[in-house]
């Protein structure tokens, strides 16, 4: 349902950037830091916008790839956890003194 959701949101935010770059044809002065050029205004709205979004999905990608290692080096942990648990279980329990048939808590038979 959640993904549902982010499409839609993501078509409709596509919808309005396309209908605002399409009103927006008048060419616009860029300054590139060294030089200055004359664009359409349509092609650095679209361009940010695409430029926007490869960084956000750069970023979430990178954000997925570390959320996968940690869960791989948990689980990795998780099954050592459970093989000494394992290990710890089958091992012979030592007797304790009182289980030799004396009364453990000062009570006496009579």
């Amino acid at each position: 349902m959640k993904a549902q959701w982010m499409l839609i949101l993501t078509l409709i935010f596509a919808l309005i950037t396309a209908i605002f770059a399409v009103i927006n044809v008048d060419p616009v002065r860029v300054n590139f830091l060294v030089t200055q050029a004359d664009i359409p205004l349509i092609l650095v709205v679209l361009g940010s916008t695409l430029l926007g979004g490869l960084i956000a999905s750069l970023l979430g990608m990178l954000r997925q790839f570390k959320l996968k290692r940690t869960i791989r080096q948990l689980e990795k942990r998780v099954s050592e956890l459970e093989r000494e648990q394992a290990e710890s279980a089958a091992a012979p329990v030592p007797a304790s003194p009182d289980s030799h048939g004396t009364a453990a808590r000062g009570t006496e038979n009579v």
